[in-house]
């Protein structure tokens, strides 16, 4: 009966697994009718919120971060809020305040007015203009999915995604995230300049008398459904020792052979989670109920490499992270 009653549930997992993939599928196709040749940012953003995390987007102005932003609220049906990050926000702006009422009576009480941060997606751009204190506001936010007004607590909505952008250039009068909060992100998504073809569909979609409008494909019960089913997607052992074997050697210590003395600080426990997460997410997207280790090794430098740091010799020999990041990468591929 045991046995009847776990064959039942696959069914039901691959049946819904089946039907969500179908959805999320649509959803990309739909997408890449508005954003052209950004695919790998539009995979990694997709694995992102299906895995239940936020994405740091860092490309210099004009790559679309915004429309995808937009894009992404508009076919995924959630409610989309943008915030321009400036040195004189304030936490209030984002999170909120209380204001005095006086009714006619004369009576007076506080009543609570919620800033933009209560949206199920959120634009942060540009969050290292910010001041530290504005800065942490929004990170406390994303990590404990409320805030704290006046003592009174208040919960965000579900889901709540955050995708925040950072300009490669222009570092002056910047304030960048502490590796502490940079740990907070799933993902760190590196936006690159279209090739030749999708500029040339960019030219002639956007400067025409009509423009390309992308259409809802899903809503937030069914994300929030496909976030639950990615968490209950297998993973097999041979996975499992990849995730830890790269995370593990991605840190300064015996497992990262002659690479260790390259690497200042590794990722985390934390990062072994994403990873974990990430790789069924990924495997959803394609349509597969299982992820491989090419998801682990396609995935491991957008998740790993906002949470390491070279010693100073490493990056005084000109190494890089992605560099250090692709040889323990060889190890395991």
């Amino acid at each position: 009966m045991a046995a009847d009653s776990v064959e039942k549930l696959e069914d039901v997992i691959i049946r819904s697994a089946e039907q969500i993939a179908s959805d999320v599928r649509a959803a990309k196709e739909a997408i890449a009718t508005v954003i052209f040749g950004q695919e790998r940012v539009v995979d990694n953003t997709l694995v992102t919120i299906l895995a239940g995390g936020h994405a740091l987007l860092i490309g210099v102005p004009g790559l679309a971060k915004t429309k995808l932003v937009e894009t992404l609220g508009v076919v995924l049906g959630l409610d989309a809020k943008r915030i321009q990050f400036t040195p004189d926000l304030m936490p209030s702006d984002i999170l909120g305040a209380e204001v005095l009422d006086e009714t006619t009576a004369g009576k007076r009480s506080f009543r609570f007015i919620a800033g933009p941060v209560f949206a199920q997606l959120l634009m942060a751009d540009e969050i290292n203009r910010a001041s530290p204190r504005t800065q942490s506001a929004l990170l406390q936010a994303m990590q404990e999915q409320h805030i704290t007004v006046a003592g009174a607590r208040h919960d965000l909505p579900k889901p709540f995604h955050v995708l925040a952008t950072q300009n490669p250039l222009e570092q002056e009068g910047t304030y960048p995230l502490p590796e502490a909060q940079l740990d907070r992100f799933l993902m760190e998504i590196d936006v690159d300049y279209p090739d030749r073809d999708a500029e040339r569909r960019i030219l002639f979609d956007t400067t025409g008398a009509e423009q390309s409008a992308p259409k809802v494909s899903m809503n937030a019960e069914l994300l929030v459904s496909a976030q639950r089913l990615v968490r209950r997607l297998p993973v097999g052992d041979s996975v499992v020792e990849a995730i830890l074997s790269l995370v593990r050697s991605a840190r300064p210590g015996p497992e990262a052979g002659d690479l260790g003395k390259l690497i200042a600080w590794g990722p985390g426990p934390r990062a072994s989670q994403s990873l974990m997460l990430a790789v069924r997410a990924r495997a959803l997207l394609d349509g597969r109920l299982a992820p491989s280790i090419d998801d682990v090794l396609d995935l491991a430098e957008p998740v790993l490499k906002h949470r390491m740091a070279l010693t100073f010799s490493a990056r005084a020999e000109g190494r890089t992270i992605p560099d250090v990041i692709r040889q323990l990468k060889s190890r395991i591929g």
